[in-house]
């Protein structure tokens, strides 16, 4: 029969490992505790009483009280909350994958080793760091349907009636995904360089010894090689399109002013409720519609991209 005999010299090393222990969980939660009471206080929340605030009818004017989905049968039947959800789609549809293009094409053209390489990447990249207004001011010059220089160089070319752009029902969100996609493709061009210097280049070498072209090099290395950057960007580009206002607000007031609200989007939807028309019950019922929906955007990209690192 064999007795269990407690060792005591292994008895001070597992204290000595539990204080160790102790310690490191107490420093980490030092670093850590700073970080998440302000992200407590700051965001979390008011996260959670927005979604209080969105079930109650309440106004600038005092307490509200709880009227349950109420808010949200109303955005059902809201003709502008339809038009700006609409617009919504149709800005990120637009807005993401040309977006994707030009800065990985940029990135592409300023990751070989060419003259003056860092002063067009600084280029490139300065439209990002520009001030809003300033950009609003500029291309509203430049979108001038009357004596604008881009509908200058297309009567030049022979179109006798060229767009009204941002004073066209049909023309001002397209404007505008262009105004956004020359003011964004900075900053993703960066990300984009950066996964590009991080695929190995002796892929590059074998797919050459092996007889590949650049198109195949390109689709079999380079963008297989881009698939966390792509991620990345994408999930990046469709939360910021799905939130996008500043740039619409200095551009085209949308519900106020643009024709027939052609640029209204979400984000503005809720700031006309909530700050003009002091309606925050109604405005926070938007905001949590738009919080859902980039929670399902992310999701499916999440899945998607785990389905496709398989």
């Amino acid at each position: 029969m064999t007795s269990a005999i407690a060792d005591p010299a292994r008895t001070p090393t597992r204290r000595r490992r539990s204080k160790l222990a102790l310690r490191n969980t107490l420093l980490g939660w030092s670093f850590i505790l700073p970080n998440f009471l302000g992200f407590g206080i700051i965001t979390l929340v008011p996260v959670v009483t927005l979604f209080y605030i969105a079930l109650t009818n309440f106004n600038i004017f005092g307490k509200g009280n709880f009227i349950g989905v109420g808010n949200f049968t109303k955005l059902v039947a809201d003709p502008l909350f339809q038009r700006s959800l609409l617009n919504t789609f149709y800005y990120s549809v637009m807005h993401v994958p040309l977006t994707i293009v030009v800065s990985l094409g940029l990135a592409l053209l300023l990751n070989t080793k060419i003259r003056g390489v860092a002063f067009f990447r600084t280029a490139a990249f300065f439209p990002y760091i520009t001030s809003i207004v300033a950009i609003a001011l500029v291309w509203n010059l430049l979108f001038s349907p009357d004596a604008g220089p881009i509908n200058e160089v297309l009567r030049f070319l022979g179109i006798a009636n060229p767009p009204g752009w941002l004073t066209s029902q049909d023309w001002a969100m397209p404007a505008v995904v262009i105004i956004s996609t020359w003011r964004d493709m900075g900053f993703y061009m960066i990300l984009f360089l950066a996964g590009l210097q991080a695929v190995p280049r002796e892929l590059y070498e074998a797919a050459r010894v092996d007889g590949a072209n650049v198109v195949q090099r390109f689709f079999n290395v380079t963008l297989p090689g881009l698939r966390p950057t792509m991620f990345l960007v994408t999930v990046l580009l469709t939360i910021a399109s799905f939130k996008v206002f500043d740039l619409i607000i200095v551009l085209s007031p949308g519900g106020n002013a643009a024709p027939n609200a052609a640029t209204v989007v979400l984000s503005q939807f809720i700031y006309q409720k909530g700050f003009v028309e002091a309606k925050f019950g109604y405005a926070s019922s938007g905001a949590v519609v738009l919080f859902f929906l980039c929670i399902t955007a992310t999701i499916i990209q999440f899945l998607i991209n785990k389905r496709r690192s398989v």
